[in-house]
């Protein structure tokens, strides 16, 4: 997987999309819209459904924001528990909302400040455009949590931007900070991750590492780190 990914299909976009419509029709559109195009041009989803796909160990989404990836799951035939978790409890009320309007089964959501507290979980990890958004002196105490969570066989799935100074790693800060000050997110960006830490950090735990695009047709600087503990 490379460059080359692709984010879902426009049909599968539009059909998830549409348990964020306003329920009245002079309603507010911006979440109906918002995901329609990040699912439809963001190869996240595709890249993340890859790592878990036939997965039945319960899944915790650190940073879920409106839910999207427990949609795209459900979407594409998984049914493994999932809970999500964000700091923004304005969003966790719309992702639980979408959630019972799309009838997904098996599937919560609650507000958490992850630089104050760590849900309790054993089990598959994801941990999505999360990281630069953490303080920078808790991104190892977050890490550590997530390592913790996984059991024989369970993985840590990361989506992150790194700290490389590339052209792309500046239009990712500067897409994050300009994200903040829409108010679309609830921190603005404080340290993204060096690659060579961020791996070396997972390997010294015992855990085997991959590291993959998921820059897809987009400028921006996003990889994939699936962290496996073996068993």
């Amino acid at each position: 997987m490379g460059d080359e990914t692709r984010a879902l299909p426009p049909a599968t976009a539009g059909r998830i999309a549409a348990a964020y419509r306003p329920q009245r029709a002079l309603g507010n559109y911006w979440d109906y819209f918002y995901t329609r195009s990040k699912l439809a041009r963001d190869p996240l989803y595709p890249g993340v459904m890859e790592a878990l796909h036939g997965r039945k160990t319960p899944l915790l989404d650190l940073g879920c924001g409106l839910g999207l990836l427990a949609h795209a799951l459900r979407d594409g035939g998984e049914a493994m528990p999932y809970r999500g978790v964000d700091i923004d409890a304005g969003k966790v009320a719309r992702a639980r909302r979408a959630a019972a309007r799309a009838g997904l089964a098996d599937v919560a959501f609650e507000a958490v400040d992850l630089a104050r507290s760590r849900p309790t979980h054993t089990g598959d990890v994801a941990l999505l455009d999360v990281l630069q958004f953490v303080p920078a002196h808790a991104h190892a105490d977050l890490l550590d949590a997530c390592i913790g969570m996984l059991p024989p066989g369970g993985v840590l799935v990361i989506r992150t931007g790194f700290d490389d100074g590339g052209r792309r790693a500046r239009v990712t800060r500067a897409v994050d900070v300009f994200s903040r000050a829409l108010g679309w997110m609830a921190a603005g960006p404080d340290r993204y991750p060096d690659r060579a830490g961020l791996c070396g950090r997972l390997e010294a735990a015992g855990l085997q590492v991959q590291v993959a695009s998921l820059s897809g047709n987009t400028p921006f600087n996003n990889w994939r780190v699936l962290a496996t503990r073996p068993g």
